[in-house]
């Protein structure tokens, strides 16, 4: 394992990386490596180097919507936070996969583009946000994409347009292809900044009243089944406040699985697979998570 340093000598690799201190859980286990990519020269060559190496490739962006289990994960673990650069030419913005969609949605604020003041809150990164297809308050990522830029396992750089990113409900094409995505651009409208801070706010409100941000957490944990709200699902069976470990159902919003303190990655999954149990016995209804649970292999 030694040759990943030897070969990168002068790139931000370190061995042996406690992963629970990256991610919004505050949970997970330690990585064989972690690298952080200033450039995508860079993260090709690691790419590449790993691929040849028969080394697994983990990506994440702001660690924001997932689980990672306290056997953590083999191999090399990418994390994006050092590519974060947003440009704006135009109505199209083009932000690198680790820059934080909160600061992309305020440079849409700041030059008076509409279109994502829906995502003024949310703690992920454009990269996680693209491969998710996130949304909130009516608004989702693939109404404003234009193209996203991708790593291909093979280390090469390839462009996809919308029209064939394949996006649905919490889902893209990138979920199944392999590809890193290194940029997505933004096709976004003029609009009146006072109305898009408006809205910006009112999202930001809202989410501050309904959501625990006042503890770490993987965001909304399970997809809304067809018909129902995964949170009234969760209420309705008396789950709220129910707690494994230092894991416990939001008193604020069921939706949600809080660190409430030394909690831990079997903790989490502990708890979601008793939540989908319950639901299933009370309801007849499977919850299946929108956030991933990694784990060693």
């Amino acid at each position: 394992m030694k040759m990943l340093n030897e070969m990168f000598p002068s790139y931000n690799i370190q061995a042996n990386v406690n992963l629970g201190n990256y991610t919004n859980t505050r949970v997970g286990g330690p990585a064989d490596w972690c690298f952080w990519p200033k450039t995508q020269h860079e993260l090709q060559q690691v790419i590449r180097f790993a691929n040849e190496a028969d080394l697994p490739i983990t990506v994440l962006g702001n660690a924001s919507n997932l689980v990672i289990t306290d056997d953590g994960r083999q191999g090399v673990v990418i994390l994006l936070t050092e590519m974060h650069q947003i440009e704006v030419f135009q109505n199209n913005i083009t932000a690198e996969a680790g820059a934080w969609i909160i600061d992309v949605a305020q440079m849409a604020y700041d030059y008076s583009l509409t279109g994502l003041e829906w995502a003024a809150g949310i703690p992920g990164s454009i990269g996680g946000a693209v491969f998710m297809n996130a949304g909130a308050y009516g608004g989702q990522i693939d109404q404003v994409v234009q193209s996203v830029d991708v790593i291909t396992p093979m280390g090469e750089i390839k462009t996809y347009p919308v029209a064939d990113l394949a996006f649905g409900y919490r889902h893209s094409l990138v979920q199944e292809t392999g590809d890193i995505i290194i940029s997505a651009t933004f096709a976004m409208q003029s609009g009146k900044r006072a109305e898009i801070g408006s809205k910006m706010t009112d999202f930001n409100e809202r989410r501050a009243q309904k959501q625990p941000l006042e503890f770490p957490s993987c965001g909304s944990v399970f997809k809304r089944p067809t018909g129902y709200f995964a949170g009234k699902l969760i209420m309705d069976s008396g789950l709220q406040g129910c707690q494994i470990g230092g894991a416990q159902v939001s008193t604020k919003h069921a939706g949600f699985i809080v660190n409430r303190g030394q909690a831990t990655g079997s903790d989490y999954v502990n708890l979601i697979k008793h939540i989908q149990h319950v639901v299933y016995e009370k309801f007849s209804v499977n919850l299946e998570t929108e956030v991933r649970v990694l784990g060693r292999k």
